[in-house]
């Protein structure tokens, strides 16, 4: 019987010369579902490859988990990171002092995020080493007559400064006195310049080892937290809940999601509703589709009534025009995924498309292919046009042979 209706289903298919307009709508439906495949799967991929490429600028400055001690400092960081170094998934850790100043040079000033690290542990752990431009981050820890900074290439254009070129860092976190709050003041020379391609970074934050930042802030021992990288980025979450585990709830464990929750969960909440917009353009198909087949059970009253008097059941009557429409959305799927994937293969390759590099993070249009984004938009598609099969072919089936043919 199988047989019989896929033979039936293949053979209404096919247009003849009275029902060439009928078979522009199912060719015009399998196109509609085709664009609509194809639009999903690039516009996805390039969400998600700007949304990684975003994610790896971001962690490229800072770390994949973060570690602080609740309503203090961590006073001995060599004993807590060698127990977090016993948990499985931890590549290394580097301590920092976290603090906030005002930068000057001979003709400008500005505010400056104030970073304390360990240069030897922190090039293990941060990315911000192969962002360097100018000067090595290694070059903090050398023995000179004055301290060393690392500061962002947009800061240092503000600024008007160079290598080598000094500048002063002034700290509120002074002490006491009858004139009130003295500020600390430091002068540093410019041992680097680091550009990560986003402003936000560049202009703003600058690096120093320890020694430097424990005498700009009111920190005399110990450090503010401790930086962590993992083996996999992807299982960070639970690395850090391991974490929490072996140092207790006296700390705070965060990786790079929790840090950046609200950043990510709008991309998310974007991607969701770009999926949902461009599904309309397969519900469109879907509705060419459901005119194409009623528009068919119209023109095949007569023989939908032969065929019920020859024996054909209900059910057989609708699997006829029920094939017809999952044939409409094979095809349509199958072609908008070859497109969508061709056309990413080719966007990638080729770079065709330049972004302007002080807006975004990256210079090319950015393309990653999921193969769980890519079976999705495969079966929604698919659901879609069989969905829109029901009615026509419950319409079908309900058709009366005396009825039909006593107007023959």
């Amino acid at each position: 019987m199988a047989s019989f209706e896929w033979f039936v289903s293949l053979r209404y298919l096919r247009a003849k010369r009275k029902q060439k307009f009928i078979s522009l709508i199912t060719l015009i439906s399998i196109l509609g579902v085709a664009v609509g495949v194809m639009a999903l799967i690039v516009v996805l991929s390039v969400f998600t490859g700007f949304t990684e490429g975003l994610r790896d600028q971001i962690i490229g400055v800072n770390a994949h988990v973060l570690v602080q001690r609740f309503g203090s400092t961590i006073t001995k960081p060599d004993e807590v990171a060698a127990s977090i170094k016993t948990v499985q998934g931890v590549q290394a850790t580097t301590p920092y002092i976290y603090g906030q100043a005002l930068i000057s040079s001979a003709t400008q000033s500005t505010g400056l995020v104030l970073r304390g690290i360990d240069a030897g542990s922190a090039v293990q752990v941060l990315g911000i080493d192969k962002k360097m431009v100018a000067g090595r981050l290694a070059d903090l820890d050398k023995p000179t007559e004055i301290p060393s900074i690392v500061m962002g290439i947009d800061m240092a254009r503000q600024l008007r400064v160079g290598l080598g070129d000094k500048v002063r860092l002034i700290s509120p976190n002074g002490p006491l006195s009858p004139m009130g709050v003295l500020p600390k003041i430091r002068t540093c020379m410019v041992a680097g310049l680091f550009e990560t391609g986003m402003f936000e970074y560049d202009s703003t934050m600058g690096y120093v080892n320890l020694e430097t930042a424990r005498s700009l802030t009111d920190l005399r021992q110990g450090v503010h937290g401790i930086e962590i990288r993992v083996h996999d980025i992807d299982a960070a979450h639970r690395t850090a809940a391991a974490i929490q585990q072996v140092l207790g709830h006296e700390y705070s464990v965060r990786d790079w999601m929790q840090l950046n929750q609200n950043l990510f969960a709008a991309l998310k909440l974007e991607k969701l509703g770009i999926f949902i917009a461009l599904d309309l353009i397969i519900l469109v198909a879907a509705l060419n589709i459901i005119s194409a087949l009623i528009m068919m059970v119209m023109e095949k009253n007569r023989d939908i009534a032969i065929l019920k008097s020859m024996g054909a059941t209900t059910r057989a009557i609708m699997r006829i025009f029920f094939y017809q429409g999952m044939l409409i959305g094979l095809v349509g799927t199958f072609l908008g995924m070859l497109s969508g994937l061709g056309l990413c293969a080719l966007l990638k390759r080729y770079k065709i498309i330049e972004l302007p590099s002080n807006v975004y993070p990256m210079s090319t249009m950015p393309i990653k292919v999921v193969p769980f984004d890519v079976t999705v938009i495969a079966l929604s598609a698919l659901l879609i046009t069989l969905v829109a099969t029901l009615y026509p072919s419950w319409k079908a089936s309900r058709i009366r042979p005396a009825e039909a043919l006593s107007y023959e």
